[in-house]
């Protein structure tokens, strides 16, 4: 009887464990090239907000390891005090998220950024849309926009 008991006990704990595995797997639905530069993209919005958001040439000059070449030249001329990461002006969010993802026409994958700003007097999200490009085998922050693409 102690060996039935065994028997069955261990043939609960794989079954138990077997649907657990089953039931809270997620599929991706994603394309794989969303999955592969999200965690770049994070890396670079946590590193700007982390920092001092204002432009200048030397924070520019810190952020260079994320960006594309094109992208690092065309914020080169950005007005001092301004954040041309985000909004464009000097009306800096508090906070971000990296929401969905789709491959635009030109084949790299397009993120929808969302940013917030909360404090006593407002309480507000925008969204911004940001390109990655891969490069060298590393995923690079390519174009942003404020316009839906």
């Amino acid at each position: 009887m102690l060996f039935s008991f065994a028997k069955a006990k261990a043939g609960i704990l794989a079954f138990t464990a077997l649907f657990t595995l089953i039931a809270c797997s997620i599929p991706n639905l994603e394309p794989q090239d969303c999955t592969d530069s999200r965690t770049a993209l994070r890396e670079f919005y946590s590193f700007h907000f982390g920092n001092d958001m204002r432009f200048s040439l030397d924070n520019l000059k810190l952020r260079r390891p994320f960006l594309t070449e094109s992208l690092f030249q065309s914020i080169e001329n950005s007005p001092p005090g301004t954040d041309p990461f985000t909004v464009g002006t000097d009306d800096f969010p508090k906070a971000f998220r990296v929401g969905a993802c789709k491959i635009a026409n030109d084949g790299n994958p397009l993120f929808e950024v969302l940013l917030f700003w909360k404090d006593d007097r407002r309480s507000e999200q925008r969204s911004i849309w940001v390109s990655m490009r891969k490069q060298n085998d590393k995923w690079l922050v390519d174009k942003i926009s404020q316009v839906k693409q």
